[in-house]
């Protein structure tokens, strides 16, 4: 029972790939996700091959796993595309990788792969094919929104160091400012104390003057 909540779950997070990158209309994939399709006479026979439910199974231990579980998923597909690098190893070592939320995700690694594997369908199965392509494109609209996020987010940077140097510059001519009026004011009080002096002193000598 476990298992076919599981496998219910990995079919709606690709369903939702499909509509997140506009090919929910797409029959033949559509008919494969739901569990409708056959492979046809023409599909390539691969011999050891696994099925489609394999690689969502385990993309769905990879989403909810904890990062121990996630770090095991990924150094044992890493090791066997290494070890023996066929179809079937590199497309789940690539389909790992592209799949977001764990440490060691690299989306332009890859959508190289997957890009790779795509020119050489010949040795994928149908349902490989779909998968690989459902992924690309979800990869592919990923790396263009992060793209654009780190743009805005740049331009905003740099919109916010200008206008801190404009406030900088503001205040730094505001300071200026204060200080010239200081030094006007203390030459103006300087000057008033010095006319105060002055007047005390003819006043002083006029009282003496009136005295005599």
């Amino acid at each position: 029972m476990h298992s076919q909540t599981a496998n219910r779950t990995v079919r709606l997070i690709v369903t939702a790939l499909i509509v997140s990158v506009g090919v929910s209309g797409c029959e033949t994939v559509s008919n494969w996700l739901k569990g409708r399709r056959t492979f046809e006479a023409t599909d390539p026979v691969i011999l050891g091959a696994p099925e489609a439910n394999s690689y969502l199974s385990e993309l769905y231990e990879l989403v909810t796993g904890d990062p121990a579980t996630q770090a095991e998923i990924f150094a044992d597909a890493e090791a066997a595309a290494r070890i023996t690098p066929d179809t079937s190893s590199r497309l789940r070592y690539s389909l790992i990788l592209g799949t977001p939320g764990h440490a060691e995700e690299d989306g332009a690694e890859a959508q190289g792969i997957l890009r790779e594997l795509l020119s050489q369908q010949e040795l994928m199965t149908s349902a490989e094919v779909a998968l690989a392509t459902l992924y690309l494109r979800e990869i592919e609209t990923r790396i263009v929104l992060n793209a654009e996020a780190r743009r805005l987010r740049s331009e905003t940077d740099q919109a916010a160091s200008t206008e801190d140097a404009a406030v900088a510059r503001r205040l730094t001519t505001i300071e200026a400012d204060n200080r010239r009026l200081r030094q006007s004011l203390a030459e103006a009080e300087s000057k008033l104390e010095a006319i105060t002096t002055i007047e005390r002193s003819i006043r002083e000598t006029n009282d003496e003057d009136d005295s005599q």
